[in-house]
């Protein structure tokens, strides 16, 4: 008979819930994209822990910022308070529960926290309950640890749940396992964000040569990506296995879109006013450009940015370009016939839509930002000529996940 210590409640035994970690481990160390890696991080500590919400919280700048949640209950009909919830960074102290772990690195197990003593050195802010209605009972909060006990971010857990979907308090058992959890959560967000990191900087020799190519422009155009192709992956029955695996390759490889740029004149790229023809010819070269650097690809990520590189321009009724090509590694690569439908790579397709979006809603040297409405309008125009139909309709479908995207990353963070 297994001894009490040694049963997960639901009654898992020692074997089984280490099998289940091991396995949840591969799963996250498999994931290239911090921001999908955060939601796995999230939806699998809330099923291994068997509970009712969670967040993440990531340390930037010396501040702890609240990037990630998932609470069904919370946020039903409420995407305004998500956002308030998400956009506030805090200080690394006691002030706060999260503050308290990240400064001490200790794990924080609360049965309550509405009975959190006085005289303990944190305390529970009771505000976003009261505006949601929601009722934070059972907290468990691990700090996010990698090499030299350095402190990347705090895992927290909300409402432990019983057989009977009652809220309980964590258990020692949950605190050791949610310990073990996010040594490997920590151990795969680091290299994640190793990951972004190296295309955010490759993106920088981009931008000193073309300003337009912000680290914030490349992160919209990469997150809207995701977003759309999640939408879409739902809407043609993809199997989630499938779909949760593109999605992680997608959100990387489009921020690469436009890397071919570091190879067009200066005087191209840094012009105040349109091109001309003769420049405008020019300009198209980046999507050969861009997909020539992914020549000696050994990886399904390298292979869909180069995709990407090289088609984002084409347009669903063939007008695009660069067409097709005998060669794209030929010395010169004339332009051909536009490819069209379904003769463009999905990833193509979105990542296209997605750079559309972002360039009309942003500032350029050449033009003010367009209202959100003009926008949308162009786009919905545009279903069936520029862009994929079933691409708009997935756009639209998944729109206000989008805004959330655009705030995250706006130009002035």
């Amino acid at each position: 008979m297994e001894s009490p210590e040694l049963v997960r409640r639901g009654g898992d035994t020692q074997a089984e819930v280490m099998a289940e970690l091991f396995a949840i481990t591969q799963d996250l160390v498999s994931t290239h994209d911090e921001d999908f890696l955060l939601d796995e991080i999230l939806t699998k500590a809330r099923r291994f822990l068997r509970a009712e919400a969670g967040s993440i919280y990531q340390v930037k700048d010396k501040r702890l910022h609240f990037t990630y949640m998932q609470n069904d209950k919370l946020f039903e009909g409420s995407a305004d308070l998500r956002l308030d919830y998400t956009l506030r960074p805090m200080p690394i102290d006691h002030s706060s529960l999260a503050g308290f772990v990240a400064s001490t690195g200790q794990v924080l197990s609360i049965p309550d926290a509405y009975q959190i003593p006085p005289e303990a050195p944190y305390g529970f802010n009771k505000s976003y309950d009261r505006k949601s209605g929601y009722r934070t009972r059972s907290i468990l909060m691990v700090p996010l640890m990698v090499r030299r006990q350095r402190v990347i971010g705090v895992l927290q857990i909300i409402n432990a749940l019983d057989e009977c979907g009652a809220v309980v308090p964590f258990s020692p058992m949950d605190e050791m396992l949610g310990g073990f959890f996010a040594n490997a959560a920590a151990i795969a967000l680091e290299r994640a964000s190793m990951t972004r990191e190296i295309i955010l900087r490759t993106m920088r020799m981009a931008q000193l040569r073309d300003p337009r190519e912000t680290a914030a422009h490349v992160n919209r155009v990469g997150g809207y990506s995701a977003d759309i192709y999640a939408a879409w992956a739902r809407s043609q029955g993809l199997r989630l296995e499938e779909a949760a695996k593109t999605r992680d390759l997608i959100r990387l490889a489009a921020m690469l879109h436009d890397v071919g740029k570091v190879a067009i004149s200066d005087a191209i790229l840094k012009k105040p006013g349109r091109l001309d023809q003769e420049e405008f010819q020019a300009m198209k070269q980046h999507t050969v450009v861009g997909a020539r650097l992914f020549k000696e690809s050994t990886s399904e990520m390298d292979q869909m940015a180069q995709e990407i590189a090289l088609n984002h321009h084409e347009h669903w009724d063939g007008s695009g370009y660069p067409g097709h090509l005998a060669d794209i590694y030929a010395e010169v690569a004339d332009p051909g016939p536009g490819k069209q439908g379904q003769e463009i790579p999905i990833s193509a397709r979105i990542t296209g839509l997605a750079d559309v979006y972002d360039a009309l809603m942003s500032r350029r040297v050449y033009k003010d930002p367009w209202p959100e409405d003009r926008v949308l309008d162009l786009i919905r125009r545009e279903r069936g000529q520029h862009f994929d139909p079933l691409v708009v309709d997935a756009f639209f479908s998944t729109y206000e996940t989008i805004r959330h995207t655009r705030l995250r990353f706006s130009e002035e963070d």
